[in-house]
């Protein structure tokens, strides 16, 4: 039996929610924390891990930056990404470059690999330490 794709269609934007971007941030921060915390023993290393810092705060930062730009110079439009719940945006359409997705699958899909990441050197780190 056929659907009836012809009814009302969910609201969509090209935007994440705010909090999408806080909780990369604060993988980003996990993942330096862990890195420290398990490998910031000698100086050869430190070294090593100063250069890893500041790519991930440039990384942070660079779009933190354009986000206070826009922020304060916004171009509001009818669905207005900061307004809304960060429920109600996981309810909305996600538009991407390989076509449109519910929010919350998005930020899944964000979320993810970076979470595996942080949280699979705070493993490491914890062994690391637990090893020595």
């Amino acid at each position: 039996m056929a659907r009836n794709m012809t009814g009302p269609e969910r609201p969509h934007t090209a935007h994440l929610h705010p909090r999408v971007y806080t909780a990369m941030a604060g993988l980003a921060v996990l993942f330096v924390l862990a890195t420290w915390y398990g490998f910031g023993a000698s100086s050869y290393i430190d070294y090593l891990l100063v250069i890893v810092t500041a790519f991930l705060a440039m990384v942070v930062a660079l779009p933190l930056l354009a986000w206070r730009q826009w922020h304060e110079h916004p171009t509001r439009g009818p669905h207005d990404v900061e307004r809304d719940t960060f429920h109600a945006w996981a309810e909305h359409d996600v538009d991407t470059f390989t076509g449109a997705t519910s929010g919350r699958s998005a930020a899944i899909e964000i979320l993810l690999p970076l979470c595996a990441v942080a949280f699979g050197m705070l493993a490491f780190a914890i062994l690391a330490h637990v090893m020595s």
